[in-house]
């Protein structure tokens, strides 16, 4: 995997489009990532945020501008992130509207987390 330059708190693969509209990339955090240094001590595991910065960041390489969350709906954390583990991104456009995106993250066939992320473009 090669480093995303604009986040150094973990890896991700440039994005693909495996299928009409949608996206897939890979992600993972070392240990020393300072994701973890709050989740939980002795029992490291990958907060949500850290999750949904790593779907943004997927849809802004793949769109090639900046973007910010605007929005999510029924997401759902599932399982646990450990350090280290390789997590697949998938993103698919939501109907007509360009900024709704339902994702899920996996953890090989397992879904760690899903849902519905809204995300528009921004100047800053």
């Amino acid at each position: 995997m090669s480093e995303n330059s604009s986040d150094r708190w973990y890896r991700l693969t440039a994005p693909n489009r495996p299928e009409a509209g949608g996206l897939v990339a890979e992600a993972a955090a070392a240990p020393d990532s300072p994701w973890f240094s709050g989740h939980f001590p002795g029992e490291p595991i990958l907060p949500g945020i850290a999750q949904l910065s790593m779907v943004l960041e997927t849809l802004r390489a793949a769109a090639g501008r900046k973007m910010r969350i605007t929005g999510l709906r029924r997401v759902r954390f599932k399982q646990a992130v450990r350090p280290e583990e390789t997590l697949t991104i998938h993103i698919q456009p939501n109907g007509k509207s360009t900024a709704s995106h339902s994702f899920q993250i996996k953890i090989g066939d397992d879904i760690a987390c899903s849902g519905t992320l809204i995300a528009e473009e921004t100047d800053s």
